[in-house]
């Protein structure tokens, strides 16, 4: 199947739940407006505009679009005061999503892990992709390539929770999460390893919930079940995985990368364990890759307000 088509059903669920109203934090250059723009039409959200309300006029007049199509929020000509309205926002409960401009990734994390913000939870902020490639049959989960740099064993255990919270938001009832390492073997000169498998006795003692967790596996034995085989590699997990959980920032960057550039891989980004989903647009991302985010946001911020309802 195309990679595309991968994501269809899940813009279709998306568009059913409705749009979300979503705080976008200092869209002053073409493209972050734009993303704004398009996830709009797609009918995934109502965005409300974060930044000095005069340039941002200016900016939708040069893009041919009406103003009174757009909530502004007026700050003054400064990103971190553009960020950090965007996330009091959200913590006042004005807007259920929150979405990166034109500013530096930085200032606007900054923004939204501060202990103002009011919008950390207990676990761990980390970033989830989920992808489509055409050599795979479904849709998998990527974390984290792009907020942990070097993640503990503790911290590893919250992104993977995050990750099968997401992956259930997406309608996938018991993620197969699977520890990436180079080896599938335990090897203590790799103490990579011994968090997989630690990760894998975690899940079995329902420290982590939601999903089934094996680990080490190598990136063969995760994706395919022919090279699980040939190991003698006996798990639920391997060959089938929802979710792949990289050792650190380097091989998960390195792997996102090589998947979408060489692979043609489609994808889509959230971040995770925070009170709302927040997006992190990238000027290199496709047109179709900030629709998908937005669509997955929408999904998982639904399945966050209905936890909190029970």
């Amino acid at each position: 199947m195309p990679s595309d088509q991968l994501f269809a059903p899940l813009r279709d669920a998306a568009l059913s739940a409705g749009r979300l109203r979503t705080a976008v934090a200092y869209p002053m250059s073409a493209s972050s407006l734009d993303a704004a723009v398009q996830a709009q039409r797609a009918g995934h959200i109502e965005p409300v505009l974060v930044g000095p309300a005069r340039k941002l006029l200016d900016r939708l007049a040069q893009a041919g679009l009406r103003p009174g199509d757009f909530d502004i929020v007026d700050t003054p000509d400064d990103e971190r005061m553009a960020a950090q309205t965007a996330a009091g926002l959200a913590r006042d409960g004005l807007v259920q999503m929150l979405m990166k401009g034109s500013l530096h990734t930085d200032h606007f994390m900054a923004a939204v892990v501060s202990r103002e913000s009011g919008l950390r939870t207990n676990r761990r902020v980390s970033h989830a992709f989920v992808m489509g490639v055409a050599a795979y049959a479904k849709l998998f989960i990527l974390t984290d390539a792009a907020v942990n740099i070097a993640p503990t064993l503790m911290e590893k255990a919250d992104i993977a929770q995050n990750a099968i919270d997401l992956a259930q938001a997406l309608g996938i009832g018991r993620p197969k999460v699977a520890v990436l390492c180079a080896t599938e073997s335990v090897n203590p000169a790799m103490p990579a390893t011994l968090d997989a498998a630690a990760l894998s006795k975690m899940a079995d003692r329902q420290q982590i919930r939601g999903g089934d967790i094996d680990g080490p596996l190598a990136f063969d034995n995760a994706i395919s079940r022919e090279a699980a085989e040939e190991k003698g590699i006996v798990s639920r997990v391997a060959g089938d995985a929802d979710i792949l959980l990289a050792p650190d920032i380097e091989a998960g960057n390195m792997l996102y990368k090589e998947l979408t550039w060489l692979a043609g891989a489609d994808t889509a980004g959230l971040v995770l364990g925070t009170r709302v989903p927040v997006l992190l647009t990238s000027r290199s991302d496709s047109v179709q890759a900030r629709v998908n985010s937005c669509a997955i946001a929408v999904l998982h911020a639904r399945a966050m307000q209905a936890s909190r309802a029970d």
